[in-house]
């Protein structure tokens, strides 16, 4: 076989589909962002950054930056091992009794990213309880989804979002059969929020364990920032709460929290937390300073949540079609690869304005769109830029709008 051959060919179809995924260059500048510096091989462009999942600005905060640079003096760069072998900083330890204190459990465990926490810790609890049977959301996450795979348990597609459904199935085992039920909170293609209580009484009537991943709302919503939980009072009915370092709290690393008990279960036995370097120190002590201030400062998401209403509003007002969800997520909807990808290139190349698309596999084919993240670092001069150049392009583009708000 003509290995390179067959590799361009595949790379071939997917540009020819407006699906070719290019990196763009950029460099952030602390205390100025979303501002950044775009490189273009040997020139560089001023680029204002709207599709960042630093929803709130922590990557540059004083308090995490400060804990960062303190760390990094006192303990040198990496932790020097797996958790198992030496590498079991001190700062792990604070960062997972932070994490437990922000979701109300008895113990959290660290992760070097959200992707291998739902992979370790979905594979882990599904592929080592005899008989589990696994119920996943059709609109899980690819990390869960390859968690659930990994297992080799069984497995059922739920509709999303739709406990009734999720009843039915469930209906079809007994109580003799164990059973792992696997949904997320905040979506981060659409931006809708589960039915958290209607899922959790299905769940307690089955007897089944419930596992949530929130990765696009710790950090973002409830009055300490524990998620779409914590804001509806659910934290203590689930089983196994998922997050991430690397979004809202600004950093990287994911995470578990649940009873002791599970959490040294998946520790003890979790190919992908047993043979991985630890997260070095300064990563630790970054994100548990973020946690601690979001835990007693509710002004980032308050004005998060001013920007996104903002820019809603003025979306509507020029028309600009986006789907109307409950949460921080915006996606400006194309409906046309190609056309997504052009915008996106249109609106860099002419007004400096970086909004990735998002193309299939990641959503649908005929549901690309431009996936807008508001900040609180967002100023009304960003957003009024913003709006402005993506009424230009749609006119350019004869896409159609929606009615204008009155």
């Amino acid at each position: 076989m003509d290995f390179e051959a067959f590799f361009a060919g595949e790379l071939d179809t997917v540009r020819a589909d407006g699906r070719y995924r290019v990196f763009t260059d950029i460099k952030r500048h602390r205390g100025r962002f979303p501002h950044a510096t775009r490189f273009i091989d040997e020139d560089t462009q001023a680029v204002t950054v709207w599709c960042s999942n630093d929803y709130l600005g922590m990557g540059q905060h004083p308090a995490v930056l400060e804990a960062m640079h303190s760390c990094l003096d006192e303990c040198g760069a990496g932790a020097g091992g797996t958790r198992n072998i030496s590498g079991t900083n001190h700062y792990h330890v604070l960062l997972e009794q932070e994490l437990a204190d922000l979701h109300g459990k008895e113990s959290a465990l660290l992760f070097t990213s959200g992707y291998v926490s739902n992979w370790a810790g979905l594979g882990t609890l599904a592929g080592k309880i005899p008989g589990c049977v696994v119920f996943s959301d059709a609109l899980n996450h690819a990390s869960m989804i390859e968690g659930i795979r990994h297992s080799r348990a069984p497995y059922k597609i739920w509709r999303h979002n739709d406990a009734a459904h999720l009843d039915e199935l469930l209906s079809m085992y007994g109580p003799e059969v164990p059973k792992l039920v696997a949904f997320e909170s905040v979506y981060s293609m659409d931006g809708d929020i589960a039915p958290i209580a209607e899922i959790l009484d299905v769940c307690e009537k089955h007897g089944a364990m419930s596992y949530i991943d929130e990765v696009h709302a710790v950090g973002l919503y409830g009055p300490r920032g524990g998620g779409i939980a914590e804001r509806e009072g659910l934290m203590d009915r689930i089983t196994v709460i998922e997050g991430t370092l690397g979004k809202a709290f600004g950093v990287m690393g994911g995470y578990i929290a649940a009873s002791s008990n599970l959490v040294d279960f998946v520790r003890s036995f979790a190919s992908g937390f047993i043979f991985s370097t630890a997260l070095p120190p300064a990563i630790a002590a970054g994100a548990a300073a973020s946690i601690r201030h979001l835990k007693n400062s509710s002004a980032e998401r308050e004005m998060q949540q001013e920007r996104v209403a903002q820019v809603r509003r003025k979306l509507d007002m020029m028309g600009i079609p986006h789907l109307d969800n409950p949460s921080h997520i915006i996606p400006v909807m194309v409906g046309d690869a190609k056309k997504c990808k052009m915008i996106s290139d249109w609106l860099m190349d002419n007004h400096g304005i970086y909004v990735q698309p998002i193309n299939y596999p990641t959503v649908p084919v005929g549901t690309e769109r431009l996936r807008v993240t508001p900040s609180p670092v967002h100023t009304d001069g960003d957003i009024d830029r913003l709006i402005k150049a993506l009424s230009e392009i749609w006119s350019h583009c004869e896409l159609a709008r929606m009615a204008t708000a009155a």
